[in-house]
């Protein structure tokens, strides 16, 4: 890079930093000053301009907060006090949001459900919290059903849309409810620093966890990256992402919200009707993540794919591999890849559009956002320390794992680490006396390389978690379900590699007994598991290899992945077309190989 370019590309970290650090600070200082807040002063500024749309409902701003007033006097009927908490499983639409602002008006903490979830895993989640209500869609009444006898006791449901029998009824009880400002003892006394909403990652091990988000977080996140893309009140993002992830619900809402702009929201993704809504429906930025874009690549030719008003698009995960053609192709303007995560402390941005990049630290910015790449152990599965007992920074180029400070501190927004509700989760996140006596530091859980003009490349997850279809998959919760059917004795389950997809795809080394029915098996997948966490392959062994520890072992397993020619053991692949499980002979394996299946 020559020194004219070193120059510019300094001066545009430089200025989207500064953009980024004033609208994050100043949401820090005033601690007084809450999502409610922020809510009411956008309507009063914003009125009738549309906030929400989608094909069925829209919200003006001031439709958004007077709603929001409604659910507030809901929840605080419901018996909700501050720090109380309220369960959402609702599916994308303008509702979504103000149900959530609604219920941390009223002083509560709303948990964000998996839609995707269903049966002991969504239980869990809601065990967890231990909600005093929780909101069921009528779409979503069966998924929640499925949780009913894993529940720690009985729950106070409230439906809205259509639900037979005598249940109790949202939609029809919030008619009745005003919604007009709040007044007199309705108001709760609430800072920034109080949690707003529930989020649930899988982490690296086990069933989800639930991570804490106050309300400085969630508007620093909105107000952040709303500065980070320049967005204007002239701009509409596009989100058909879940609305129960931070990613679609919190940053591509908040980015056009936060300034008098609005946002579509789609049910769910379709390659198939994808242009046709960003196109008709005029908007200026849409929310990625890299599996969305690959699935846009390899999705035939559409009438309007250069037909939009595109100016910028954002996300994470978008690969090197395929970057230059979907930009070229869909003729996008400009792609802000990004890192950062939930409950996580690290945060970059690639505001240069260096491609393959997840984001760069110039050395003046290091001291903001204070992060290192530190040599990792795979076998014990903890950064190395040296001789003085402190982590080992790695050399430019060098993969180890991210870690970053956990502070405290308005001028330094980013790095705050609020933690989990479960106490022991929240403190294998942290490593403390990392480089000096009484310093704490989160760990991300991923392996990422910086070279040596300071951008960082993504290069795999760490632990027990793989990625397929934009969601983390524990691989200790798919073994715990599978080894509940009556045919199975063991199970190992792992992520292997397939030409042309991002992520892993599950498989399964699986030992069954004589009541397995590979049939049946199948059956209870598609019953007991959500499509992105079932096994796609299935490899049959007479044992599982284990540690001296216990630890099943996966490496050479991951290395064989689902390959006839390496694998002894008979493989099965769960083949979309048919909807069964079929043995794997060379030609499927190079069928699958060669981009014969989309998944």
């Amino acid at each position: 890079m020559g020194l004219l370019s070193r120059l510019r590309t300094e001066f545009i970290y430089l200025r989207a930093a500064l953009r980024t650090l004033k609208r994050t600070t100043a949401v820090a200082k005033n601690k007084k000053y809450t999502l409610s807040h922020l809510a009411e002063d956008l309507a009063v500024q914003y009125g009738d301009r549309p906030a929400l749309i989608s094909p069925h409902q829209t919200l003006s701003y001031d439709g958004l907060n007077k709603r929001a007033n409604q659910y507030a006097r809901w929840a605080q009927q419901q018996g909700v006090k501050k720090g109380d908490c309220i369960a959402l499983l609702m599916p994308n639409k303008p509702e979504y949001i103000a149900a959530w602002l609604g219920i941390i008006r009223a002083g509560g903490i709303c948990a964000l459900l998996n839609t995707h979830l269903k049966g002991s895993a969504l239980a869990h989640c809601i065990n967890i919290v231990k909600p005093k209500a929780i909101i069921i869609d009528s779409e979503l009444e069966e998924t929640y059903n499925t949780t009913l006898r894993h529940l720690d006791g009985d729950i106070n449901a409230w439906y809205y849309g259509k639900t037979e029998g005598g249940k109790q009824k949202l939609q029809e009880k919030l008619i009745s409810i005003s919604d007009e400002p709040l007044t007199g003892d309705q108001v709760v006394e609430i800072t920034n620093s109080d949690k707003a909403l529930y989020i649930y990652t899988s982490g690296t091990t086990g069933l989800p966890k639930a991570a804490n988000i106050i309300h400085f977080r969630v508007m620093a996140i909105m107000n952040g990256f709303s500065a980070a893309t320049k967005a204007t009140q002239n701009d509409r993002m596009y989100v058909c992402l879940p609305l129960y992830h931070t990613v679609g619900g919190i940053m591509a809402i908040g980015i056009t919200l936060t300034v008098g702009g609005s946002v579509f929201i789609q049910k769910k993704f379709s390659a198939s009707h994808f242009w046709d809504d960003i196109v008709d429906n005029h908007c200026t930025m849409f929310q990625y993540i890299g599996e969305l874009c690959r699935y846009l690549l390899n999705s035939p030719k559409h009438i309007k794919e250069n037909k939009h008003q595109l100016r910028l698009i954002n996300g994470n995960g978008l690969r090197p591999d395929i970057w230059e053609a979907f930009q070229a192709r869909f003729k996008i303007p400009f792609i802000l890849e990004w890192y950062a995560s939930t409950e996580g402390n690290a945060v970059f941005f690639n505001f240069d559009q260096k491609v393959g990049s997840i984001g760069r630290l110039p050395k003046w910015a290091e001291k903001k956002f204070i992060t290192e790449i530190v040599r990792y152990d795979p076998d014990t599965e903890m950064p190395m320390r040296n001789e003085q007992g402190h982590l080992i920074k790695c050399k430019p180029d060098e993969v180890g794992e991210a870690v970053s400070k956990i502070l405290n501190d308005p001028s330094k927004p980013s790095q705050r680490f609020e933690g989990y509700t479960d106490k022991s989760a929240t403190e294998k996140k942290i490593i403390y006396n990392a480089f000096e006596e009484g310093d704490a530091w989160f760990r991300t859980g991923d392996l990422i390389r910086k070279d040596k003009m300071g951008y960082f490349y993504f290069i795999d997850r760490i632990g027990d978690t793989f990625r397929w279809k934009g969601e983390n998959v524990a691989t200790s919760e798919v073994s715990e379900t599978l080894t509940q059917y009556r045919g199975i004795s063991e199970a190992n389950v792992y992520g292997v590699k397939i030409e042309g997809t991002d992520g892993r795809a599950g498989m399964a080394a699986l030992v069954i007994n004589k009541d397995f029915d590979i049939g049946q098996f199948h059956e209870f997948l598609n019953r007991e598991l959500t499509d992105y966490a079932r096994p796609l392959f299935i490899r049959l062994q007479k044992t599982i290899e284990a540690t001296g520890t216990f630890k099943q072992r996966k490496v050479e397993l991951v290395k064989e992945g689902f390959d006839p020619k390496k694998v002894n053991d008979t493989l099965y692949f769960n083949n979309p077309k048919k909807g069964a499980f079929i043995k794997i002979d060379e030609t499927l394996y190079n069928e699958i190989q060669n981009g014969e299946y989309h998944f």
